[in-house]
């Protein structure tokens, strides 16, 4: 009978600290857990006390990939506090903000992150010697997403023209021009993209859950919306504690969330399930050319959503970039009416639904805060898949299984802090 005991201590090409540890004794699972040992970041303690001014600029810092989304969701949360509506000006600029993001942080996750895995490399730079166009490939995307938010949102990380209300700045529309015309040119690249992620073989591995995301009548939500459940349909953003219902768990340093079962899944493949009837024609199609039907129940599968999203974001930035030109640009009064209240703000950013809570007094400074990060309401999930997997992957070697599971949580492209580190695996 097997025995086999692994340690991974801290998984590699995700972000932060996370551990794998596996005991089995004569065939016998006796431990299986997936581990969380981030030190509290304390952002809800940082902007208490803070003007309402100031909450987004300290909440992007909370992650340097999904800065964007974070400064977003903060920003609905203020203005839902003090009862402001934006304009459609500022809308649609968000919406190409976070499509931008949106396009960065998955091609990001794709090529340098799971693609490796598939390749059986460990990490991205041997195949800088093996596969130059594929990494060169995967800069120019990269650089293109980065630029897009670097003209909407000021900076590429932590944007910084993005305000209550509207934007400081306002991008210049030559700008938006050239951006334009660069994500036209970008179909070669993109249709590469789809051809190399066909050829990747996805591990056949399913696991029913239930998946939440936001969800809009109007488009493939990622903005804004109501919360969705595969399982229980949708609420307002603003009931979100009684879907998350955080609690806490030994191994874990981060909440765990559940709703209707024991986890839940956010994230790419949960906005699929719900959403991929509202995906455009292009990515549609890319679906299907990519396997991908709902529902889907393989979370390895996240991964390939993600490319899908790729050409969502690209087409609904240019959908979107037009809009705006034919309408205009202008300069608008941001000035708001201060007064006490609470708000609560909901965006779907790459790694699925994020919440933003806040509370002010009548002088706008915020006295409480929440936020419910997208890879804290997947933990659980990801635990119990390591659960299912690990009985079905047990006749392997101990590299495979190790191998194994290290795919499946990074198929979750998991931000457990901003920070990587380097993998140590011990076979005892």
């Amino acid at each position: 009978m097997k025995n086999i005991n692994v340690n991974v201590d801290h998984l590699t090409r995700v972000e932060g600290h996370g551990n794998i540890v596996v005991n089995v004794k004569e065939g016998k699972i006796e431990e299986c857990k997936w581990e969380v040992v981030e030190a509290p970041r304390f952002f809800e303690a940082f902007v208490r006390g803070r003007s309402y001014l100031e909450i987004a600029h300290i909440t992007s810092r909370i992650c340097g990939i999904c800065s964007i989304g974070h400064t977003l969701c903060s920003l609905q949360a203020t203005e839902a506090a003090m009862g402001v509506k934006i304009s459609e000006q500022t809308r649609l600029l968000r919406r190409i903000l976070i499509q931008g993001e949106n396009l960065q942080s998955h091609v990001l996750h794709s090529y340098f992150l799971a693609a490796p895995d598939f390749v059986g490399a460990p990490s991205v730079f041997p195949l800088v010697q093996t596969h130059p166009e594929v990494v060169v490939r995967a800069l120019r995307m990269k650089k293109l997403a980065n630029d897009l938010c670097d003209v909407f949102g000021g900076r590429t990380v932590h944007p910084i023209t993005p305000t209550v209300n509207g934007f400081t700045k306002l991008p210049e529309i030559k700008d938006i021009k050239e951006i334009r015309r660069r994500l036209v040119a970008a179909g070669p690249d993109l249709e590469a993209t789809l051809a190399l992620f066909k050829t990747l073989k996805i591990p056949d591995f399913q696991r029913e859950t239930e998946y939440i995301s936001l969800k809009s009548k109007e488009e493939y939500a990622l903005y804004e919306g109501v919360i969705a459940s595969t399982d229980a349909g949708t609420t307002p953003v603003a009931n979100y504690r009684n879907w998350t219902n955080e609690y806490l768990v030994p191994q874990s340093t981060a909440k765990y969330t559940k709703h209707v079962r024991d986890s839940y899944m956010v994230g790419a493949l949960a906005r699929f399930n719900n959403n991929h009837d509202q995906l455009p024609a292009r990515a549609q199609k890319a679906a299907e050319e990519l396997g991908l039907k709902a529902p889907c129940y393989n979370p390895f599968m996240n991964t390939v959503v993600q490319v899908v999203e790729v050409v969502h974001a690209l087409d609904e930035s240019i959908r979107l970039i037009d809009e705006l030109l034919d309408k205009g640009l202008k300069e608008e009064d941001r000035r708001i009416l201060l007064k006490a209240g609470r708000g609560v703000g909901s965006v779907d950013v790459p790694r699925g639904i994020l919440f933003h809570d806040y509370t002010y007094d009548r002088n706008g400074i915020c006295v409480e805060a929440n936020c419910i990060i997208p890879t804290n309401q997947n933990h659980a999930n990801i635990q119990k898949d390591m659960e299912a997997l690990l009985p079905q992957v047990l006749d392997r070697p101990q590299e495979e299984i190790r191998l194994s599971l290290e795919m499946l949580v990074r198929a979750y492209d998991p931000c457990i802090s901003c920070s990587t580190h380097l993998l140590k695996v011990e076979f005892v």
